[in-house]
């Protein structure tokens, strides 16, 4: 072994203990799973009083033993919350704020998706070694229906609260034609909620949902049955292929593009299926120009490079040749001069406030 400088004695501990707080993450995260899974944030957002061990497993039907460790994880990540830990029985809650992120599944700041689907996330380190020496990742099937499912919670709290009030408005005469009747599509539906949501709230309008998951369209076709919407219908694009016929007046897609093999091939496609007169509404993961700007104007930057390499970047270098966009490939610049590659001529940045996403009006 050779070294550049001599050890820093302090250093060195200073960076052992940044290794490991990033496993003290994991793990915790691990445990946040398994506090939503087996319901027991939902049960302490419903306790006025907070809980003890014992009150806590007797109300979920939980062993008192196992549910006094996790709570101990817990206290000591500041998930929950004690007022003295000093006493033989402490008694936990939840914070307003908690109840909101970690209970609250209709609530915009709701945040359990990501851990929902993370043994199928984390799962994917089994598949990376081959990536790595092949080239080729996997796509979102690969982490099964709780990967579809944990997607769904992941993105509809935000978009059941702010996609009719207020994203659809901004968008130049759209509400109006949705109100007409227009055609719309929403590439890359996932399971749904979207369209569903449009579908519902725009009986006039015709949806059609497309994805290549065919864990998220069972999902969506369950899920449309359920709710009794008629004017929804969705497609695999695989057998039923976008028309190029230019008949549609609003296509959607909502964190799907730098997931995608081909990419640049899609925004083709969407500018040949859009009519004329059309509104193409991308969204997609916010990222800078270069990783300099990532990393020092992204706080959560390691997380999403880190989630590109076990999803995003492997969906899209699931084919020979995908471009491998990735979580953040995507920067503004690049979509902007990717969509007038394409044969668009107007794209601008909505005035959308969300702590992860930026919204694109881009039109012909």
């Amino acid at each position: 072994m050779t070294l550049k400088r001599p050890v820093d004695p302090d250093a060195l501990k200073m960076f052992s203990f940044g290794v490991f707080s990033k496993l003290e993450g994991a793990v915790t995260a691990g445990m946040i799973h398994l506090g939503d899974k087996l319901g027991l944030y939902e049960s302490m957002s419903q306790s006025v009083e907070g809980d003890t061990s014992s009150s806590l497993a007797a109300r979920t039907n939980l062993h008192e033993r196992w549910v006094r460790e996790w709570l101990h994880n817990q206290v000591a990540a500041r998930i929950v919350h004690s007022d003295d830990l000093s006493i033989d029985e402490p008694v936990f809650h939840l914070t307003p704020e908690a109840v909101l992120v970690l209970a609250t599944p209709d609530h915009p700041s709701y945040g359990m998706g990501m851990f929902h689907r993370l043994p199928q996330t984390m799962g994917a380190l089994n598949n990376m070694p081959e990536a790595f020496r092949t080239g080729i990742g996997h796509d979102y099937d690969s982490h099964g229906p709780e990967g579809a499912v944990g997607i769904e919670r992941s993105f509809e709290p935000w978009n059941q609260n702010f996609l009719v009030p207020i994203v659809l408005p901004a968008l130049q005469g759209i509400e109006t034609k949705l109100k007409n009747g227009a055609r719309v599509a929403d590439i890359g539906c996932g399971s749904g909620g979207a369209a569903l949501l449009m579908g519902s709230t725009f009986p006039s309008a015709s949806i059609d949902g497309y994805d290549i998951s065919r864990y998220a369209l069972d999902r969506a076709e369950e899920r449309k049955t359920e709710q009794g919407i008629t004017n929804v219908h969705f497609y695999d694009p695989r057998t039923q292929p976008i028309s190029l016929d230019h008949s549609y007046d609003l296509i959607c897609t909502f964190d799907c593009i730098h997931d995608m093999t081909r990419p640049t091939d899609m925004m083709r496609t969407i500018r040949g299926a859009l009519k004329d007169d059309g509104t193409w509404l991308l969204v997609d993961i916010k990222a800078h120009d270069s990783l300099d700007q990532n990393v020092a104007k992204n706080p959560m930057a390691s997380l999403l490079y880190g989630i590109s390499v076990l999803s995003c970047m492997s969906s899209a270098m699931s084919e020979p040749d995908g471009e491998g966009l990735g979580t953040l490939g995507l920067s503004a610049s690049r979509a902007k001069d990717m969509a007038f590659d394409a044969g668009f001529t107007y794209f601008e940045r909505l005035d959308i406030d969300h702590s992860v996403n930026a919204f694109y009006e881009v039109r012909p």
